[in-house]
């Protein structure tokens, strides 16, 4: 069951990315030819396309946390052994977690605040509904980064760093 949840996870984000990536394309495109040939443009695409670069932008970092693709600095680990790595891992795996339960937390705050003083987008629509990203996609990050921890525990504890 597990691995069916991962796939359905993984077939989401994609899916997801290359939708979010498509509408950016598609309308800016559009916007671009419109104001250069056309002379004229659709009022609303410019804030879209803010939203949709905050959208893509989150959930290209959830699917880069599955994939342990995210930007990382790692030269020490070239002098480091196995067992001193996967305790490095271990410690910023968790500090990465707590940095981003801490932004989920924030941005829950903010799309909180949001939905109560009645913030709109696009002319009408509430600003929550586009601002939701912000809280689910840090936990989902955070949620990866925990897991990788956990990962890291394991290793350590069946003496994969010993070596």
């Amino acid at each position: 069951m597990p691995e069916k949840l991962d796939k359905l996870g993984r077939w989401l984000e994609q899916a997801a990315l290359v939708l979010l990536l498509a509408t950016l394309i598609v309308l800016a495109g559009g916007q671009i030819f419109m104001r250069n040939v056309l002379d004229s443009g659709m009022v609303w695409v410019d804030e879209f396309l803010r939203i949709v670069v905050l959208w893509l932008t989150l959930v290209g970092a959830v699917a880069a946390s599955r994939e342990k693709k995210h930007i990382s600095i790692d030269i020490l680990n070239r002098f480091l052994s196995d067992r001193v790595k996967l305790f490095t891992g271990l410690l910023v795996n968790l500090f990465s977690a707590g940095v981003c339960a801490l932004l989920a937390w924030f941005s829950y705050s903010f799309v909180s605040d949001s939905l109560e003083y009645g913030d709109t987008v696009l002319q009408d629509w509430p600003a929550w509904i586009f601002q939701i990203i912000l809280p689910v996609g840090f936990t989902l990050i955070a949620y990866r980064y925990f897991l990788s921890a956990l990962g890291s525990l394991r290793d350590m504890a069946r003496g994969l760093g010993s070596r």
